[in-house]
């Protein structure tokens, strides 16, 4: 059954992936996206050339903000399901520029939501990140944890998304699932994330920074692995039909048809191993600057995936050298199109 598509954020890493997969089984996306300059606007732009290669998809480049904009486009697609993904992302920018995040993250978020309910579209789905749980010392970090001491503005601004968004699903009955990612990787990845910084240093002979002395760990999540587990969720609307019987995992709110699932495999990776595996995949040694930890950074992170395994029957289950792999790979050729560096 072909079903319509809202997605935020197409011209972004993590919303191209699941246009695509959308497109490839035949339904209907409409991208919104602002193209900002975060980072060096080709790629972006190199991604909704490659989802316009699918007739299904209609491009629209616009900013979050613009509420009349955003209104109009819903109304034109008529969605079955809305997922939010555009946002302002990066942790440190948000020490730099946290307008910016204010801005998108929480006044574009709002009108995404608040669009949503107006245009009644079945099923909501939020991307929130793993950053909400802070420096939680309480391993793995499960849904139903406390996450209201952010470290950082970025994460603040997302943990405010949630709660907007839940007050929206209480008040008008909206059927919204966020989600929490943890530390995404893959192809067509961003520039600012630390493999992308790593192997383009790496292969220009270039030393490669690593905060924290190395004594971090992160719980990465495959792209692949990820689409998958949206894809998954987003058929899976949430509702007392499909309460989860342990309570010690479900997060069905008793006040709204909304819930909160981690997306990530449980299965983190220190920072040092994970060096290591960039080393072996290029074939060459690292030049290893080691710096203090930075500002906002948390020491670990670490997904309990039982609730969406509980919800889907999936987990993430990507190896960390296969991923690795296959952006190395994408890498070379990508940068072969691309004029200088990304």
């Amino acid at each position: 059954m072909t079903m319509r598509y809202f997605i935020t954020g197409t011209a972004g890493f993590i919303g191209f992936h699941v246009a695509r997969r959308l497109l490839q089984e035949g339904h209907e996306v409409t991208g919104f996206d602002g193209i900002t300059p975060y980072y060096n606007v080709k790629l972006k732009h190199m991604r909704h050339a490659a989802l316009a290669q699918h007739p299904g998809f209609r491009s629209v480049i616009a900013m979050l903000e613009d509420r009349e904009r955003m209104e109009a486009e819903i109304a034109a697609s008529q969605p079955d399901v809305l997922i939010h993904f555009a946002a302002q992302a990066g942790v440190r920018y948000s020490l730099e520029n946290p307008h910016a995040y204010l801005s998108s993250n929480v006044t574009g978020s709002f009108n995404v939501i608040e669009l949503a309910e107006r245009h009644k579209v079945q099923h909501l789905m939020l991307a929130s990140t793993s950053s909400i749980y802070g420096a939680n010392p309480s391993v793995p970090f499960r849904e139903r944890d406390r996450a209201d001491e952010p470290l950082t503005i970025y994460a603040a601004t997302k943990k405010s998304m949630e709660l907007i968004a839940h007050s929206h699903a209480h008040l008008y009955k909206l059927p919204t699932t966020v989600f929490r990612f943890f530390t995404v990787y893959g192809p067509w990845g961003r520039p600012d994330m630390a493999l992308f910084k790593f192997v383009d240093r790496m292969l220009e002979n270039q030393p490669i920074e690593i905060y924290g002395e190395g004594n971090m760990s992160r719980d990465f999540t495959y792209i692949d692995d990820l689409v998958e587990s949206v894809i998954r969720l987003s058929k899976i609307v949430p509702g007392e039909a499909n309460r989860i019987a342990n309570a010690a995992i479900e997060t069905l709110s008793h006040q709204a048809p909304f819930r909160i699932v981690n997306i990530g495999g449980g299965q983190p990776e220190n920072l040092l191993d994970f060096v290591d595996i960039v080393e072996r995949t290029l074939g060459r040694k690292a030049v290893r600057h080691m710096l203090p930890m930075q500002k906002g950074d948390v020491p670990r992170t670490f997904a309990s995936p039982d609730l969406l395994e509980a919800l889907t029957g999936y987990v993430p289950q990507t190896r960390l050298q296969k991923g690795v792999k296959a952006f190395v790979d994408w890498y070379v050729d990508a940068k072969a199109e691309i004029d200088g560096k990304f």
